[in-house]
């Protein structure tokens, strides 16, 4: 019987160490497991991505919507390349118009110029003459019907108290109007006139107009190319943070209700799948 229960006892601790080696080979392999399980990655890795891409931060997640904002990208970049093509091409029909008909009487040589230059072009049909006075004498331009003569009408009714009365020639008054005039008047090498070139000119003014509008355009499609980086950034960066809260993968979404009076906002959590373990 004392033998019996020696060989009982001594089968027991060999079972109980065998449990123990088990139990101490499974915790290995949990361990294991635990330790091999990919970390989180950052929450601002997300949003980044899609500040630089949009939709790029959302398609790391699974998301997508992404290809929403990538293709939102893509359209609207084409638009700007576009407009901006359109713009400079029309920039360069008006600057080829003012060189080659305007300006071709005048200046043999090819200069460009401030815009602001080719938009008085556009107002007026003639710069008019620097100077009208004989040799070293300096006379402006008097006819008001060009842009020269404009600025020293301008220039008289600002400095004199009558602009039809000049003062005398080494007063303040006169002094004051002169230099109002040297600054802003067209020079010798940029004077132009429009005369019997009627339709080119005509042509010239679509052509600025048509610029104009371009580059507007463009800049409005820039503007939306930023506000895609931004909403796209901020979806990520609300998605991930949420998911990080409830600990479980999240998905924000936006849907506009019936004829666009509503705005709904949606936030889906997903169950996280339990591991298998083999």
């Amino acid at each position: 019987m004392l033998g019996g229960g020696r060989g009982a006892g001594t089968r027991s601790r060999a079972l109980g160490a065998a449990a123990l080696l088990a139990a101490s080979g499974v915790g290995r392999a949990v361990g294991q497991a635990i330790d091999t399980t990919p970390a989180r990655a950052p929450l601002w890795i997300r949003p980044a991505a899609s500040l630089v891409l949009p939709g790029s931060g959302q398609l790391l997640a699974r998301q997508d919507r992404g290809a929403l904002y990538l293709a939102t990208e893509l359209y609207v970049l084409s638009q700007f390349l576009r407009l901006n093509q359109v713009a400079r091409q029309d920039a360069g029909r008006f600057r080829e118009l003012a060189f080659d008909v305007a300006r071709r009487s005048y200046s043999p040589g090819v200069r460009d110029t401030t815009f602001e230059y080719f938009e008085q072009m556009e107002k007026f049909s003639a710069s008019g003459a620097f100077s009208l006075g004989p040799g070293p004498a300096f006379v402006p331009e008097d006819d008001p019907t060009t842009y020269n003569g404009a600025v020293w009408l301008l220039a008289r009714r600002t400095f004199w108290d009558n602009p039809n009365v000049p003062p005398p020639l080494d007063s303040p008054q006169y002094l004051r109007a002169l230099q109002f005039y040297l600054t802003r008047a067209v020079g010798p090498n940029f004077l132009w006139s429009w005369k019997d070139a009627s339709l080119e000119q005509q042509e010239f003014r679509r052509a600025i107009r048509r610029s104009d509008d371009a580059f507007r355009q463009a800049q409005n499609e820039l503007g939306l190319l930023l506000a895609n980086h931004i909403v796209s950034a901020i979806d990520a960066l609300i998605s991930s943070r949420l998911s990080a809260a409830a600990g479980r993968p999240a998905q924000l979404s936006t849907t506009l209700g019936p004829r666009q009076a509503l705005l709904h906002v949606r936030v889906a959590f997903y169950a996280r799948r339990a591991p298998v373990w083999r």
